[in-house]
């Protein structure tokens, strides 16, 4: 059977798969759990890229401090590769762990620097959580990149080392991320699920997440965006190529409502997606020169219902308390009854922020 998608049906489902119509969560937890991960990205030149993620679910409740206890004091959210999942997730990790790297290169470099290992992890045993600058570079072989990379053996080796399973992500100190042993940060009562079947789960979770994934879709880095077999196949109505979909949720009612979007939003993630559902053109701009921006350094997509209509260009002026708004861009001018909406959904995230638009 394959089911047939009109596109105002698959965007709904899509928005609704993401918590973004008017069925919000009302638990940080449970919202990590819904959207299988939320991404750590420092910029914020409004907010940072989690916190716009949850307050755009979870609405005003949430403080950037319910973060940071369920990661480092609760236990109930862990970090990976800059990923924040629920703890319990770990299990669907645990055997991936134990069989990385897969690269050749990777695992030779690792045999070279065997002495480096040992003393990192004996320093962490000792003096940990530490972050990467308290941990002395004793490699014998440097990382081979010829670009980003270069000489950042220590934050590469705790990188692979995270990967293996072996140190974890503790805390923070300012924007440094402290580092300690696994078994000190991760609970010690989480199984370990079996391969084939932990990648099974987390394809069937990630299509959740999503609602609706392209067959043939990108895999993009640190969290891949397909989804392989899981759910039922699905054809969207004017759309080319075949869909993967979420059959929970042919089940859901959708709710409109208004949402202001983090860049790095989950709704966006997929920007091949985002385009078939949306027709919505959107880049990010913050590595551009200022003379070649379209919208602006940090542009917030503009959500209402079902349809991406607009970015908001503004800044965070901490210092002198203002939400300075630049440009708000309608991609169509905008309905009295819309503008009314995305006026009321700006005046909340300055609240928000404790700041006043300005």
């Amino acid at each position: 059977m394959v089911v047939e998608l009109s596109r105002q049906d698959a965007r709904r489902i899509a928005v609704g798969a993401q918590l973004l119509d008017d069925s919000r969560a009302d638990d940080l937890v449970e919202a990590v759990r819904r959207l299988g991960f939320v991404q750590l990205e420092p910029t914020a030149a409004v907010a940072p890229t989690a916190d716009l993620v949850l307050w755009s679910r979870l609405g005003d409740h949430y403080q950037p401090s319910m973060l940071t206890e369920a990661l480092e004091h609760d236990g109930t959210l862990f970090e990976l590769d800059l990923l924040v999942r629920p703890m319990e997730d770990l299990a669907l990790f645990r055997a991936g762990m134990a069989v990385w790297p897969q690269s050749e290169s990777t695992a030779r470099w690792l045999d070279d620097n065997e002495e480096f290992v040992d003393d990192v992890l004996e320093l962490l045993e000792l003096d940990g959580p530490l972050t990467a600058r308290s941990i002395p570079d004793t490699s014998l072989v440097s990382w081979p990149s010829s670009g980003w990379n270069n000489n950042r053996n220590v934050m590469m080796m705790l990188q692979c080392l995270m990967m293996q399973g072996r140190v974890a992500v503790a805390g923070r100190q300012g924007r440094d991320r402290l580092w300690d042993l696994a078994e000190r940060v991760y609970h010690a009562d989480i199984p370990t699920v079996p391969l084939d079947k932990a990648l099974r789960i987390r394809a069937e979770r990630r299509l959740a997440a999503q609602g609706l994934v392209p067959t043939s879709t990108p895999d993009l880095p640190v969290e891949t965006t397909r989804v392989g077999e899981a759910g039922v196949a699905a054809v969207v109505e004017g759309v080319r190529g075949t869909w993967r979909l979420d059959p929970d949720a042919l089940e859901r009612d959708f709710a409109p409502r208004t949402a202001l979007l983090s860049p790095f939003d989950g709704l966006l993630r997929d920007r091949k997606r985002m385009g078939l559902l949306f027709d919505f053109d959107y880049a990010l701009e913050m590595y551009k020169p200022a003379a070649k921006r379209r919208w602006g350094y940090y542009a917030l997509p503009i959500l209402h219902g079902d349809r991406l209509i607009g970015k908001l260009d503004a800044t965070a002026d901490r210092d002198r308390g203002r939400l300075v708004i630049h440009a708000l861009h309608e991609d169509e001018t905008f309905a009295p009854a819309v503008r009314r909406a995305v006026d009321a959904e700006i005046d909340a995230l300055s609240g928000w922020l404790g700041l006043t638009r300005a």
